[in-house]
This record gives C-alpha cells, structure tokens and sequence, in this order.
C-alpha cells in the first residue's frame, strides 16, 4: 500500500492526525473514522484506503485526539463531532467529498456530514443499540442525515443487523456482508472468506460513489 501522508491537526479536545493516500486524478475524497474500540488500523478502513486511490477516490483516515493521546476508550460522542468538523476544515478538498467511518465513526459522520458540506456518508457497522439491546436506538441519528447514505453492515453484528434497518428510508443504499460481526470478520469456513468480504466492502463502495456522489448532481 502506497505510503500515507501523516498530518497533525489542532481539535479542542487535543491532537488529532490525518492520515491521507491521495488518488493521483481524484474524482472524489472520503473521509474516514475509527470506532470507539480500535484506531484506523480496522480492517475495513485499510481495505479502502489500500484500494480506492488506485480508482480515483482519495482516501483520508482521521485519528481521534483520545487515540493519540494513547487512551483506550474514545471520549464522549459530541467532542468526537467536534474533532472530525475539525479535521474536515483544515482539509483542501476540490472534489465531491464523502464524510464516513465505520461504529462510532459512523454515528460520527451521520451527524456532521451535512454540515461539513458533504455529498456522501459512508457508515460501516453503525451501531444501532448495544448488543443484546435494542432500545435505545440510534436510528433518529441515520435517518437525519439528508445525503446519500451507504450502509455497509453484517449480518451478525449484534449491534444491528441489516434487518433492523429502514428499507424504505429515501437515499438509503444497505450492503449486508455475509456471516460478519460488528468487526466485518467472517467465520473461517463461512459463506465467503475475509478476503472477499473486504473485497464486498470495496466495490460496493466505489460503486455507491461513482453512482450516487461522482454521477448525481443531486448529491453535490
């Protein structure tokens, strides 16, 4: 994978960094961030960042200042919106810019994508309720965005499973990954191998992008 370009950027809540793979014509940018857990190292976050800008989409990977800081668990959800809007603003962005990220980086994206002007949200594994549970719901935070939304989930993610998602909702795309959990990680003998469910994950992305960001004026 093509080296990242590492930048620091200055949040309220501490030191954060981009961490960017820049497509050499880029038709779009998409902005990323890690859930509440892990950092950017995911496997679904790589996937993209490793494959897109090879297909024209630059690819921005945002650390959270609490993962910089070296802290284990993220801080409460506002100072995350804070510190993506952040990220977002010291960005030169002159393509249709896709803001995204996958658990709590989702929820992140769903409520601040619109006002960062994005033409996109990209949410992979959104954490409905907490497993086990499923009241409360978090669904008032993706029917809220008001942009082309892609939902990637698994279909045994004990925080949501795709079923437990609006059909229906307008501008909604879901893409179920076989067999995976909250993670995107598939059972070792399971319907497809962790290789090919990333490889799902990729190409429905680039595909949602050029369809619904790159090619509909109505998402700019």
């Amino acid at each position: 994978m093509k080296r990242a370009t590492i930048r620091t950027v200055d949040t309220a809540y501490g030191e954060g960094r981009l961490h960017t793979r820049r497509a050499t014509s880029p038709i779009a940018t998409l902005l990323l961030s890690h859930g509440a857990g892990g950092g950017i190292e995911s496997r679904d976050l790589w996937a993209l960042a490793d494959a897109l800008p090879a297909q024209g989409v630059t690819v921005v990977m945002f650390e959270q200042p609490w993962r910089v800081a070296g802290r284990k668990v993220a801080t409460a959800p506002p100072t995350l919106d804070v510190a993506l809007t952040r990220a977002a603003d010291v960005m030169r962005v002159r393509t249709p810019l896709v803001v995204g990220g996958r658990s709590a980086g989702a929820r992140s994206a769903a409520r601040t994508a619109k006002a960062l002007g994005a033409s996109g949200c990209l949410a992979l594994s959104f954490p409905l309720h907490a497993p086990g549970k499923t009241e409360p719901t978090r669904l008032p935070e993706l029917r809220a965005v008001g942009l082309p939304t892609l939902l990637v989930q698994g279909d045994r993610d004990p925080m949501g499973r795709p079923d437990e998602f609006p059909a229906e909702q307008p501008g909604l795309d879901i893409v179920v990954i076989p067999g995976a959990d909250h993670g995107l990680k598939v059972p070792f003998r399971g319907e497809v191998s962790q290789e090919e469910a990333m490889g799902i994950v990729v190409e429905s992305t680039l595909e949602w992008l050029v369809r619904e960001v790159v090619g509909n004026p109505r998402g700019r």
